[in-house]
């Protein structure tokens, strides 16, 4: 730069506004505040968005407390409510045998012919058999079937039934059940030995 330019300078500046230059002045001031403020809120904002959270955590906590707390209180209830009424199904079926049945002993009563009782009681029975069939209920088989501890019962050892009756079901004392696969009266067999 020359003289010449310096000059130009000086003047430009002696020309210019003092209000101006406090203008200036107040806006770098305002400025450096600013600067300052910005960085004091952003200490202030990392904590208020955590308490913020903390508070918004709480509250689903809370919600989330309760949701569960009415969900084992549902399920406790509807437990209850099945150990109860469990049986409806089954017990709905089987009215309908016992109203056989009370026909059947009303009838009874009118005759005297012993067949006619039989043939009332065979049909009840065979009625009552394919009900429980229908509910999952079936007989475990015995007639010549191998001696299994997981469905049968021994109470009694017969010996002498010779070898190729050794370890098989000689007469079933008690029938046995299944429940849909599942033992829930085992058949009291005599085994031969």
């Amino acid at each position: 730069m020359t003289e010449k330019d310096i000059k130009i300078e000086d003047e430009e500046t002696l020309n210019e506004d003092p209000v101006e230059e406090t203008d200036k002045e107040a806006e770098a001031s305002e400025n450096s505040e600013n600067s300052e403020d910005s960085e004091n809120s952003e200490e202030k904002d990392p904590l208020e968005k955590a308490q913020e959270e903390i508070t918004e955590l709480k509250t689903q906590l809370l919600y989330k407390a309760a949701e569960f707390d009415n969900y084992r209180k549902r399920t406790l209830k509807e437990r209850a409510e099945l150990i109860l009424n469990g049986g409806e199904k089954v017990i709905t079926a089987i009215l309908p045998i016992l109203d056989d049945m009370e026909r059947a002993i009303e009838n009874g009563e009118k005759t005297d012919d012993p067949e006619v009782l039989r043939e009332g009681m065979t049909l009840i029975y065979q009625k009552f058999i394919k009900t429980l069939e229908g509910q999952g209920v079936n007989k475990i088989d015995t007639d010549d079937a191998d001696f299994d501890t997981d469905v049968h019962e021994a109470v009694a050892m017969v010996p002498g039934m010779g070898d190729d009756k050794k370890g098989k079901v000689i007469d079933c004392l008690q029938k046995g059940y299944k429940l849909n696969d599942k033992v829930i009266r085992h058949a009291k067999v005599a085994v031969g030995q």
